[in-house]
């Protein structure tokens, strides 16, 4: 269990059903719209026993669930059209009929809503654990006369839609990918290489195969022919493959991108579901500025929002907690500090389990790294012994690094006060930032420009220009800074995003597209198998 700004966040085997409350709330104003598009007296999807036009339009918006990412079957899709095809074709329905007919179509509208605005499942469910937005209060008066003006129920719900630009980016890809199929260039693993690696000009029985893969998913052009041997032109589409999968873009094939290369476009398409799932219930956009994380691709992004307007301001590499034991959490808080030379108080963990070891085999390593001991009542000891490092074994005292160029913390920390004691920082370390694959920290994460990062956060504060900002992570004295402006911050988690136009993956690193995957179907099966709804008879 984990406490979240003063709120408990219990995981739960099944939380399924955790979003039935507010679906009522949150389709208010699709029930407004159906009521209003009924002509007076009527129900809103029959009308004498006979399917409206909006009835048709649901079972439209239902049966495409598929192009929002969502399974059409958790609906229940099948038997309504069929309901309604056969109210439509066959005797007007009785009003017994056509109210279980209005009530089924009602139920399947209003969880199609939820789901697409709000996910289909809680996201504490994986481990990720988001403030959840409060409820939007919906004024009837108002939210009727909103609903009035939609021209179409299918422009009402897709209103209901994530609108973060990316979303629709996805959407775009996940229809491309399902439009691949199952092309014959994957009918077949790709063959052994010739050694440890393909490497230019040499034969290979699977350049054939490896150009139409690379041409299917457009890494290529249409007319690209597979050469006798490994040429330029063909590693050109494998570098633009290698790019678009965070791989070296070396143009040489080895393990990983064998790997990569063999992830079929049905597999894709389902990671890219996963990413819009994703988006439904992280909490972006939210504030006029922010700064994003993305785990899996080790990336920092700042934005700033103006209305439906979305611009980056900031990119840099990161470097995240090791995906075997010490992984970074997922979720989203307000900086409100900054630390300039700060110190590192090491944490009871690493103290325990690598620090004191160390220093019992190298002593030196205590003055050589700048460290000392606090204790209870803030004392500071700076000379090592067996005593204090009982000590601090025993809760009674803690080990931190005096600020200096050999802290680990760098010269600067950001602050987002958190139960995991987790925060931005810089590091004495920066080659690490060359590596592709950057998982290196005990759960903290390290950026690789800290000054342009602090010019962000400090922007609307003129009294902190970038000289001051250097000046102040120099000096060697640690200083805090309550920021005027909380900014909010997200740790989030996506293997696929689109840059430039393209769509780009990346390795689950934390394997939550697994836990994911695995949680939507669970939830899948579960809906079907309960009852479906009471459609008049003669329905499948």
């Amino acid at each position: 269990m984990r406490r979240i700004r003063g709120s408990f966040l219990p995981f739960s085997p099944d939380l399924s059903f955790c979003l039935d409350a507010c679906v009522v709330l949150r389709t208010a104003l699709l029930a407004l719209w159906l009521a209003a598009a009924a002509p007076a007296g009527a129900a809103p999807w029959l009308v004498d026993g006979r399917p409206a036009p909006a009835a048709h339009q649901a079972v439209d918006i239902l049966t495409a669930a598929a192009t929002e990412g969502l399974q059409p079957e958790d609906y229940h899709t099948a038997a309504l059209a069929q309901a309604v095809a056969d109210a439509a074709n066959g005797p007007a329905l009785g009003s017994d009929a056509a109210q279980r007919l209005e009530d089924a179509l009602t139920a399947a509208l209003q969880r199609y809503l939820g789901d697409l605005r709000s996910g289909r499942i809680d996201p504490r469910q994986i481990h990720q654990n988001y403030t959840p937005p409060a409820p939007a209060r919906i004024d009837a008066a108002t939210a009727l006369q909103e609903a009035l003006t939609a021209p179409t129920l299918a422009d009402a719900v897709r209103a209901a839609a994530p609108q973060v630009p990316l979303y629709a980016s996805l959407r775009n890809e996940l229809s491309r990918y399902r439009a691949l199929g199952s092309p014959a260039a994957w009918a077949t693993p790709l063959p052994a290489l010739p050694g440890r690696k393909l490497e230019p000009g040499q034969a290979w029985a699977g350049l054939a195969q490896l150009t139409q893969r690379l041409v299917v998913l457009g890494d290529l052009p249409p007319d690209a022919q597979a050469p006798a041997l490994y040429d330029e032109a063909l590693q050109n589409g494998v570098k633009a493959f290698q790019e678009r999968h965070a791989l070296a873009t070396d143009g040489v094939i080895g393990k990983g991108t064998l790997d990569a290369l063999a992830v079929s476009p049905a597999a894709r398409a389902r990671q890219i579901e996963l990413a819009m799932e994703r988006l439904r219930w992280t909490p972006l956009l939210r504030s006029p500025r922010m700064i994003v994380v993305n785990i899996p691709e080790f990336v920092l992004r700042a934005y700033e929002v103006q209305g439906a307007r979305v611009s980056l301001q900031l990119a840099m590499k990161v470097i995240v907690g090791k995906a075997l034991d010490t992984r970074t959490p997922l979720f989203d808080e307000d900086m409100r500090f900054i630390e300039f030379s700060p110190y590192w108080n090491i944490p009871p963990s690493i103290a325990r389990s690598e620090t004191i070891p160390r220093l019992r085999r190298n002593p030196g390593y205590f003055q050589q790294q700048g460290l000392e001991f606090v204790g209870a009542n803030g004392q500071v000891h700076t000379a090592l012994s067996a005593g204090h490092l009982d000590a601090v074994l025993r809760g009674q005292m803690r080990i931190r690094q005096r600020p200096g160029p050999k802290n680990a913390l760098g010269d600067i920390k950001f602050v987002f006060p958190n139960n995991s004691n987790v925060y931005l920082h810089h590091t004495p370390a920066p080659l690490l930032f060359q590596r592709d694959r950057r998982d290196f920290s005990h759960g903290c994460i390290r950026v690789e420009d800290p000054v342009a990062l602090a010019q962000f956060v400090l922007r609307n504060d003129p009294a902190w220009p970038e000289s001051r900002i250097r000046e102040a992570m120099a000096r060697g004295q640690s200083a805090t800074l309550r920021l005027a402006e909380p900014l909010p911050v997200v740790i989030a988690y996506s293997t696929t995003i689109v840059k430039q136009g393209k769509v780009h993956f990346f390795a689950d690193l934390y394997g939550q597209d697994k836990l994911l995957d695995r949680a939507l179907r669970q939830q899948s099966e579960q809906r079907r198998l309960r009852a479906r709804p009471g459609l008049p008879a003669g329905a499948p």
